[in-house]
Parts: C-alpha cells; sequence; structure tokens
C-alpha cells in the first residue's frame, strides 16, 4: 500500500511539475528548454518502469502465494484466501482517509485517484491479475515512448522483458492452456526480434538473457501443447507438428545460448562462472528432455533422439560429480536426471531390439 501510495503521489507531482513552466522559461534558449522538456520525459518515463515493477511484483507474490508444488494455481487455496479475504473486508470500516498530506485536499485527492486505478492486495484469480496486469501493460507503453531502441538500447530491452514478465506471470493465472499458450506467444513475438538484431558483440549479456528466456517460453509452449494433445482420444498431425515445431524452436535458443558460454576455439567451458552455472545446466537438462519430447514414427529417428537426450543428461550428472559446488544450484532437475541416466539405457536396448527384429 505505501509503494502504491508513493508511486500515485509521484505521478500527481511530476503532472504539476510538468504543467507550470518553470518561472525562467521565457529567458531559455530553445536548446536549453528542449533539454528541460527531454529531462521531464525521461522522468515520467523512469516512473513509468517504477509501476510496471510495482505490478510485476503484485503479480509475482500471488502467484508464490497461490501456485502448489508443480508450479499450477492451487484451486482450494485459491477459494480459502477469497474467503478470507471478503470476510476482512465485511469487517472493515468504510470511510474516507482524512487528507493530511502535501497539505491541500485536491492533491490528496488526486493521489487517490491514480491510487485507484491499481490494487495493493493481491490479485486472487485471472480477472483480477488481469487488471493489474493492463495497469502495467499502460505504463509499459509509457515507458516505451521515451526508452526507444534507438538510443536507449539497454533501456529499452529491460522494459519489453518486463512486458514479457507480465504476460508470463499473467498466464499462470489463465486455466485455459490454448490462450495461456497464446499469452506466452506474445512474448516470443517481443523477444524473437530484439535477440535476431542485438549484435552478440556488443550485447553479449542481454543476447544471452533473451536467447534464454526465449528457449524457456517455447520449452513452456511446448509442455502445453503436450498437455493439450494429452487430452485428445489420439493426437493429430497437426498438434504433433505444433508439439516438434515448438520443441525444435526451444532446443535452437538453448544451444544458441550454451554456444555463448563457448571459447573464440569453440570449446565448451571445463568450469562455469557462477553467473552462468544454473542456466547452462538447466539449459542441458531441458534439452535432454526435449529430445525426449519429439514424436516420429521413425524407430532409428527415436533411438537418435534418445541418444541425444542421455548425452545431455550424462553432462549434467558428469558435471555434478567433478564439481560438487554445483549441486546445490540444480538439486531438483540432478535428481529427474539420474533417474533418466539409468534408465535410458535400458528403453534404448529394447528399441534396438525392435528395430532389428523387422530387419
Amino acid at each position: 500500500m505505501e509503494a502504491r501510495h508513493c508511486l500515485a503521489a509521484a505521478d500527481v507531482v511530476f503532472s504539476k511539475a510538468g504543467q507550470v513552466p518553470s518561472s525562467e522559461a521565457a529567458k531559455e534558449t530553445d536548446e536549453a528548454e528542449q533539454e528541460r522538456l527531454d529531462h521531464l520525459r525521461q522522468k515520467k518515463a523512469e516512473i513509468a518502469r517504477c509501476w510496471v515493477k510495482y505490478c510485476l511484483n503484485l503479480l509475482a507474490d500471488a502467484r508464490k502465494k497461490l501456485e502448489d508444488n508443480i508450479g499450477e494455481l492451487d484451486i482450494d487455496l485459491q477459494e480459502e484466501l477469497k474467503a478470507e479475504r471478503k470476510k476482512q473486508e465485511d469487517e472493515k470500516e468504510k470511510g474516507r482517509k482524512k487528507a493530511v498530506l502535501f497539505g491541500s485536499s485536491d492533491i490528496y485527492d488526486s493521489i487517490l485517484a491514480v491510487e485507484e486505478k491499481a490494487e495493493c492486495s493481491l490479485p486472487l484469480d485471472f480477472k483480477e491479475a488481469r487488471e493489474v496486469f493492463l495497469v502495467g501493460q499502460n505504463y509499459i507503453n509509457e515507458a516505451k515512448e521515451y526508452f526507444q531502441l534507438d538510443g536507449h538500447v539497454t533501456d529499452h530491452i529491460e522494459v519489453i522483458q518486463d512486458h514479457s514478465a507480465l504476460f508470463k506471470v499473467l498466464a499462470f493465472f489463465e486455466e485455459d492452456y490454448e490462450r495461456r499458450c497464446k499469452m506466452h506467444k506474445r512474448r516470443i513475438d517481443m523477444l524473437e526480434p530484439l535477440c535476431k538484431e542485438l549484435n552478440p558483440q556488443y550485447y553479449l549479456l542481454i543476447c544471452r538473457q533473451l536467447q534464454f528466456e526465449i528457449a524457456d517460453t517455447y520449452y513452456e509452449m511446448m509442455d502445453l501443447k503436450v498437455a493439450i494433445g494429452n487430452k485428445l482420444d489420439e493426437m493429430d498431425s497437426h498438434t504433433i507438428k505444433k508439439i516438434n515445431s515448438l520443441a525444435q524452436s526451444a532446443i535452437k535458443y538453448y544451444e544458441m545460448f550454451l554456444d555463448s558460454l563457448r571459447s573464440p576455439d569453440k570449446k565448451f567451458p571445463e568450469k562455469l562462472e557462477d553467473d552462468v552455472l544454473r542456466p547452462a545446466l538447466v539449459a542441458k537438462f531441458h534439452i535432454a528432455r526435449l529430445y525426449g519430447k519429439l514424436i516420429t514414427a521413425d524407430t532409428k529417428k527415436q533411438l537418435e533422439n534418445m541418444q541425444t537426450s542421455l548425452s545431455h543428461y550424462t553432462f549434467v550428472v558428469d558435471y555434478c560429480a567433478n564439481h560438487e559446488e554445483a549441486i546445490k544450484s540444480v538439486e531438483t532437475e540432478l535428481e529427474l536426471t539420474k533417474e533418466m541416466v539409468a534408465l535410458l539405457p535400458a528403453r534404448m536396448e529394447r528399441l534396438r531390439v525392435q528395430v532389428s527384429s523387422f530387419t
């Protein structure tokens, strides 16, 4: 509530400053006035970015509170929290706050009006989350007016990444998998062009961030399409093609991220730096899983995919065995990886037997 009040006050105070020219305005040169106006535009965009972070954190906190142990919406907890909030609202005394700030009820009313546009309580369902999202998206558009790619590369990309993050957390509240998939597609549409436009030689860190996020988004979409397909009596060719396409796109961007870690002579580092340790191992784990999700009727191709999957799983296990400090960063993934390293050889052998019996 305090954060929202401060941001609303900043909005109102800024609007007053922006409307009233300085006392020296008439004496200023055109260049000086232009500089002043540019400074105002920058401050407006910076306030907008703070609002975006407010909305993003509100949605992220709600997700953290509502998700179950597999990262999905806990319906029972959702209903429990809704009932609890309704009870609190019924008991809460209604009344208008007294205006004590700034010594002006007009300014306070203006601040209150801005506050009412954004919730301060955690959203508990898609409708409430969407309202917070729309407020955040409105401020995204404000921020982009000043922080454009031409001249503000880093800031512009951070604003776009925040926009993507808003869609990501909103998707958590959406129960329909097809609509959730479309939200992730919006993320791809805003991130992929940036990734293609930037030169890794000058923006290596940003390129890595974008590559990994795009890969993760395709990965999420693939999982959703698999879940949709599993509800069908039999997967149709269109669904299979879509799953394979999403999996291959995710693999492509994970591999781009991993390739960015290689030395100039194309060697993968024997020891990963701390800032890329978890992302690199998770990328390897996800690539392994993605190869296992590719659907093909060609048995030889299945064997190839399983072998590729096994090699990536094995990399994670071997790396953690040789660098024990890495285990903490991928504890959950490592447990599953060890299981797959133990299971896959037997599955591959059974498949080889089937292939040989038909030859």
